[in-house]
């Protein structure tokens, strides 16, 4: 009677079967800690936070001097101001900022004379001057669970004071290879004799994908000892990779081997090369049988294990290197450069959305959170807002289309519920981009975005965002969804030593402001109180100083540079500072129609009822969870 295999399964239905059996045996990513120069291309194993500010300093961007901006004031072509040698502090790039100035002028504007210098132009408050938190504010979320951390990332995980991180631990995987007539690698076989190199391909693969392996000596065909090496490699390793006997030889003994060993799941896959494969286990560990033929063999791993060590090291499959997209907003170029413009991707309605990221030459993070990189050619100045554009990507296509595009208000938040998406929602994310509730609302207009985080007040009515969709959406077409209510107010230093008890105290000579952007909800309560408590804004010292999130508002109040800022309570409560609370807030997000039945959006929402995302909002603070998910209006 010719020989059957026990099973003929589609590839497939014996793949899915197979991970799930797995998973259900507690298949799971370890971890260790490693120091953070050794963790390039390493997976983080959980969500790395920044422990101090980059730049920890205020730093002189420029060579020239350093003075107080106040001094500058009503310089012009014909009004030049002239001051004296006491007035200001030569400096040079990387400086600290000398004690009582808050400019640094370049020294190609700088004219000499014989008392000091002349200048003709006026300068703002920080200008030319990196400052704390410019680059990375303490506690800001670094890189979220399983990111891989490029080399940029180890410069914005050392600048942010991160020095060993946690990280998946690469499996080991063990290869044995097995038969009578196998031999190491030689340049003089005999007749009869096969030379192994099976083992040094699989090698490559799992190595390629972030496993380790070890290889164990040649076994002859024999039960008893193919049994006992199969039983050391499980006591040392992950998963075990029998290699050859899988068939129906007369001394093809991996099945029965595997068999008594542990548990042989399916043997014979409805697949050609590869059908003689073994699928075994023990509890959680993988034993997967290979037939000899390399081809074979190979299409085995690739099509079997690969998906198991994907799990094992949470690392992306590779990707194409190009792809077209449309741009979320204007990029303007010099004519004199090739620019390389870092962008965040994401898919949506079928067209990939670039969203240009910070492009200071020191601003490393930005690098670290791109997903691919424009080139805007020298003698080009730049791109429209929704040009078709092209990017060179930094992350796999398929890793793009499980990206719920978030264009809006900041919120530290948005970084919570990403990462618990990314732990939780079979690999999808969250990219968000912080530009402000208004024009997170018009990037939704545009079909730019799945989601948009707004806090707008109505002036008129005391009540949020509502009048504002209206404006916007005219003939419907989104839902305002609940999010949080969260408290607003202001951050202020430690103890509040310089006695701000509210807004009419913002106007005193020596307080100074930190605001944040025009478009931001912040931003616009913060003039509405102005309004309504009769107080100037050109009195407020820093006005117009404007920051695009609340943890660098913070972040500056922390380390001296700013006494005050509007802002939410878990920003002063990460560095540990005063707040003045103002009101409580209604926290929304904005979704189209069109992205509503999506996975992703689906996600997003079973994300914000999620019992984790409200224990990540307890320990943050301040706010208030009531029908998060839900669906406040329709329009």
């Amino acid at each position: 009677m010719p020989f059957e295999y026990l099973t003929n399964v589609p590839l497939e239905t014996a793949r899915e079967a197979y991970l799930q059996r797995l998973a259900e045996n507690g298949l799971a990513p370890a971890c260790e800690t490693i120091p953070v120069q050794n963790a390039a291309g390493r997976i983080t194993s959980g969500p790395v936070y920044a422990r101090i500010n980059a730049p920890h300093y205020n730093a002189c961007a420029m060579d020239g001097i350093a003075l107080d901006a106040r001094l500058t004031y009503g310089a012009g072509e014909t009004t030049p101001v002239f001051l004296t040698r006491e007035q200001y502090v030569p400096v040079d790039t990387g400086d600290p900022l000398p004690e009582g100035c808050d400019a640094v002028i370049m020294i190609e504007d700088v004219v000499e004379n014989e008392t000091g210098v002349t200048l003709y132009h006026a300068s703002a408050p920080w200008q030319h001057i990196r400052q704390i938190g410019e680059d990375i504010c303490a506690g800001e979320m670094l890189l979220p669970s399983y990111s891989e951390i490029t080399p940029a990332a180890i410069g914005a995980l050392i600048a942010g004071g991160v020095l060993e991180v946690s990280v998946v631990k690469k499996p080991l995987i063990g290869i044995i290879p097995t038969g009578d007539e196998i031999i190491p690698p030689t340049e003089a076989p005999d007749t009869g004799e096969i030379l192994e190199f099976n083992s040094y391909i699989f090698t490559a693969m799992l190595r390629d994908w972030g496993a380790e392996t070890i290889t164990f000596p040649i076994v002859k065909d024999d039960l008893s000892r193919i049994k006992d090496v199969i039983g050391t490699a499980l006591e040392k390793c992950d998963a075990v990779i029998l290699n050859a006997g899988s068939s129906a030889g007369r001394e093809d003994y991996s099945t029965q081997a595997i068999g008594e060993v542990g548990e042989v799941l399916y043997h014979g896959l409805a697949i050609k090369p590869g059908k003689p494969a073994i699928l075994g286990l023990r509890g959680k560990k993988p034993i997967l049988g290979v037939p000899g033929y390399p081809v074979s063999g190979i299409i085995v791993v690739e099509e079997i294990l690969k998906p198991i060590v994907e799990r094992l090291t949470r690392k992306k499959v590779k990707s194409a290197p190009c792809a077209d997209a449309v741009l979320s907003k204007a990029v303007v170029s010099s004519l004199k450069y090739q620019e390389f413009v870092r962008v965040r991707l994401g898919y949506v309605e079928g067209r990939l959305i670039a969203s240009p990221l910070n492009r200071g030459s020191g601003v490393v993070s930005s690098f670290m959170k791109a997903d691919g990189i424009l080139e805007v050619p020298q003698g080009l100045e730049g791109h429209c807002s929704g040009a078709a554009v092209k990017v060179r990507l930094l992350r796999p296509l398929s890793e793009l289309k499980r990206n719920l595009v978030m264009i809006g208000s900041h919120d530290p938040l948005l970084d919570e519920l990403s990462d618990i998406m990314r732990r939780t929602a079979g690999g999808c994310s969250m990219t968000s981009s912080h530009v402000g509730s208004l024009g997170g609302i018009l990037a939704v207009r545009r079909g730019e975005a799945h989601a948009a985080g707004t806090h707008l007040l109505d002036e008129d009515t005391g009540s949020y965002n509502s009048s504002f969709v209206k404006k916007y959406f005219p003939n419907g077409g989104v839902r305002l969804v609940e999010c949080v209510k969260r408290s607003q107010g202001f951050i202020l230093a430690k103890g509040n030593p310089l006695h701000i008890e509210g807004l009419k105290d913002l106007i005193r000579p020596n307080i100074r402001y930190v605001n944040r952007q025009k478009g931001s909800g912040t931003r616009v309560l913060f003039d509405y109180l102005c309004r309504k408590e009769g107080v100037d804004t050109k009195a407020i010292y820093g006005y117009e100083h404007e920051e695009y999130t609340h943890t660098s508002v913070a972040a500056l109040i922390a380390s001296g540079s700013a006494d005050a800022g509007l802002g939410i309570y878990s920003a002063a409560r990460m560095y540990d500072l005063t707040f003045l609370p103002v009101c409580d807030e209604q926290y929304d997000l904005l979704i189209p129609d069109f992205a509503w039945d999506t996975e992703l959006v689906q996600q997003l929402l079973q994300t914000l009822q999620s019992s984790e995302f409200a224990a990540r909002l307890e320990r943050l603070g301040g706010y208030i969870l009531e029908n998060p998910g839900s669906v406040r209006e329709r329009f």
